[in-house]
Parts: C-alpha cells; structure tokens; sequence
C-alpha cells in the first residue's frame, strides 16, 4: 500500500506530530492548539492522536470527541482519520452500533469511541467507559461538565489529553480554566494561524479574510478570544440601503421559519429564498405579530395567520421545509394540523435550534460576502438586523424586550439546516 506523504508541513504541525516523543515535551499531560480556521490544526492533531495511541498502547480505548457524532464522523474521520491512516499501513473497522472505531497496525489494535459533546446531557452517554486518552475537535463548542466526564474517565496510565479550538469569548470557561492555566495543567499549548497552513496559496488565503468581519474575523481569521461588543450586524446597521431590493431575483427555492412568542414578545414568521446553487440569500416575506402592541392571538387566530402566510409564499415559491421553535411542541402541532385542513402537503419541522453565535457568525459571513439581500417591504426583519446588539457578557445577543428577536430567531431557523451547505459557495 502506497504511503501517504505529508509535505509543506509548518515547525507548529510538525510538533503536533512528535511532541510526545521530545524529551522536553514527552512528560506532559497533553497539548492545546487553537487558533484561526484554516490554520492547519485538525490534520495533525487527528493524525497524531492515533500515532500516539499506538506507540504507547495495546488493546486500549480511546475517545474521539466532537461537538456532535456526526460533526466529528464529517470534519475529522471522513477528511482525515479514513483517507490518510490507511495508506500509513493501519487498518480501520467501524462497529456502528458502538459509534467505535478498531484500528489495527503492526501487531496492534486499540478501539476509539466517538462522543458528542453538544450539551450537559452529553456527559451521560461517556459514563463507565475506561479511556486511556481522548480527542477533543472543537472543544470550545462543548460544555465544561461533557469535557471533565471525559477527562474522568482517562484513568489509564499515560493517558493524554489533545485539545484543539477556533477562539470564543474571553470568559470562556476552556480558555480560563486550561488555556490561561496550560503550564499548571501540564500542558503544551500551541496557537495556530494561517501561516502554519503552508499549503493555502494567498489567493485562498485573501478569499478567506473577506468570508467575516468584525469579532468573527478577529476570532476565525486572527485567532483572537475577543469579546463581542456593540452591534451585531454593523454593516446592515451602517448601510441598510445597499441590502434592501424592490426586484427579487429568480428564485429556485424557499424555505420558512417561525418563531412563536409570549405575552412580551412576538410571533414571527419569515421566508427566506435561495438563487441557484445557493449563491444568494434573500428574505421574500414576513409576518410579524407584536403581543404587547396588538394584543395575544389564540391558537386559532396564529394558525390562520400561518396559513394564509403559507398560502401566499406557496403561490410564488416552491417551498422545501418549515422550521418552527421547538420549545413549543403544542403550537406546531396546532400549525401542521391547520395545514392539514387548508390541504397544504408541507411539513413543520423542528428548527434545530444551533448556538445563537453560529447562527451569527453564518449570517456575518453572507453579509461580508455580500449574497444577503432584503426584500425592502419586510420592515420587521429590516429593524431586527439594524438594532441587535450584544448583551455585557459571554457574547450573548441582547433578548430584554428592547430589540425584536423574535424575527431574527424565525429568519435564523429558516436557514441554518443549510448554513454549511451556503457557506461552501465562495
């Protein structure tokens, strides 16, 4: 089999690959990478957590952390773990039913699980096991008590602990507790920026500065942990014209999400349009209810509301998904069933409900890119982008009533089953 061969490799990868075998390194507890995205982190921090594995242990388990298992099978064990272990000579076997990985090589085999980190409720699914190491792919994404279950359970001897992040807020609770702390936790902590990707020409580079602006390209391109302050989405509130349209362009199809609201708040629907291959963002229509100014609606009245909203988007678009909050699981119902009656083939899904700072960094990117554009007749949505601002901490967006969330929630599930999709058209 013919060996794969890592060339163009920065002094900072090269460390990820040996560390552990340098006297002055090989008695620490782990290593830390962080910083800028297309920094060159991911490929030797996977690479070498399972070289690692295997010039220390046998018959062993390890874990391989994502912020979900199918984030890590996608970024980590498709790009990486797959194509490039094999051709180094190490056999891999999946038990899908275990979500485990058995690699075998030289004599040797060590079985790695995949855990998904996405919530405190994640920690359960890691009880019981003995690990003799873990991998953490974007740990910053993942709560603190998931991370320590699995910390706990590395009670191998000469187990070890590989970390590897884009940066967050200042507060973070990694970057305080192990970052500020990595030579008393016993760590090597390595910060990575573009430079150290070696084989990104700098027409790729260029391209990728252009991709944020504001804290998201001192955090993605810079590799800072800066705080976000301020308003969020500056260049909409700076220049509202250049985003709005009277002309639509053709549209090749849309989707809808909704946001329900309570007594101080709003129920909010909005329809979002995608050109061809999704290289354009568009929002087409709104509905937008404020409870306090116009008073409650019951469920009957929401329910006519939606169906009428739907039936005038139905009579332009095509639409392919609804995604409604699902908090509120009584409401959908009531809306799918109104569909239902109106004879309306068209499902309401739960919206999936990502980080509201994805959801942000998603919608900062198409705005940078300049593929968002705003029907200028959805004034609701138009005033949620130019008044939302950040909150004093931990980079929580504002929600005290003050601004309208609730249309940026119903614009934000209309899109973000599709976020990765959109921003892979550059």
């Amino acid at each position: 089999m013919a060996t794969f061969r890592f060339e163009k490799l920065s002094a900072r990868q090269n460390l990820v690959f040996t560390w552990w075998r340098r006297e002055d390194f090989k008695n620490l507890d782990g290593i830390i990478c962080d910083g800028s995205i297309r920094s060159g982190k991911t490929l030797p921090m996977a690479v070498s957590f399972i070289l690692w594995a295997f010039d220390t242990f046998d018959g062993e388990a390890f874990g391989l952390c994502g912020k979900t298992v199918g984030a890590f099978r996608r970024n980590v064990l498709k790009k990486y773990i797959k194509p490039i272990l094999p051709s180094l000579g190490y056999e891999i076997s999946e038990r899908m039913n275990e979500n485990a990985l058995v690699i075998r090589h030289a004599g040797r085999s060590n079985t790695f699980y995949i855990f998904g980190g996405r919530d405190e409720r994640a920690q359960d699914s890691v009880q019981g096991a003995t690990l003799a190491g873990a991998l953490f792919d974007e740990v910053a994404l993942m709560p603190e008590s998931f991370v320590n279950q699995v910390l706990a359970r590395c009670s191998v001897a000469g187990s070890k602990f590989w970390f590897n992040c884009n940066p967050e807020y200042p507060a973070h609770w990694f970057r305080q507790e192990w970052i500020l702390r990595y030579k008393e936790k016993n760590i090597l902590y390595l910060h990575f920026t573009m430079d150290d990707n070696l084989s990104l020409s700098k027409d790729v580079r260029e391209r990728y500065k252009r991709l944020y602006t504001g804290v998201f390209y001192k955090r993605f391109i810079l590799g800072l942990w800066t705080a976000a302050t301020g308003v969020i989405y500056q260049q909409i509130a700076d220049d509202t014209e250049h985003y709005l349209i009277d002309d639509l362009p053709q549209i090749w199809h849309c989707t809808i999400g909704v946001d329900f609201g309570g007594t101080k708040s709003a129920h909010a629907f909005v329809c979002t349009g995608f050109t061809a291959g999704y290289k354009n963002i568009v929002v087409l229509d709104e509905y937008y209810h404020d409870n306090v100014k116009e008073g409650r609606l019951s469920p009957a009245q929401l329910e006519q509301a939606f169906v009428e909203f739907v039936t005038r988007v139905r009579s332009k678009y095509r639409i392919v998904g609804i995604y409604a909050d699902s908090a509120e699981q009584t409401l959908i119902e009531g809306l799918q069933m109104a569909l239902i009656r109106a004879r309306i083939p068209i499902e309401v899904h739960n919206a999936q409900k990502r980080p509201i700072n994805e959801r942000i960094a998603f919608y900062n990117s198409i705005i940078s890119q300049d593929r968002f554009r705003i029907n200028r007749k959805c004034k609701a949505v138009i005033s949620a982008l130019q008044e939302a601002v950040y909150a004093d901490k931990n980079d929580e967006r504002l929600d005290n009533g003050t601004t309208n969330i609730d249309s940026l929630d119903a614009l934000e599930y209309s899109t973000e089953r599709m976020q990765d999709a959109i921003l892979q058209v550059v």
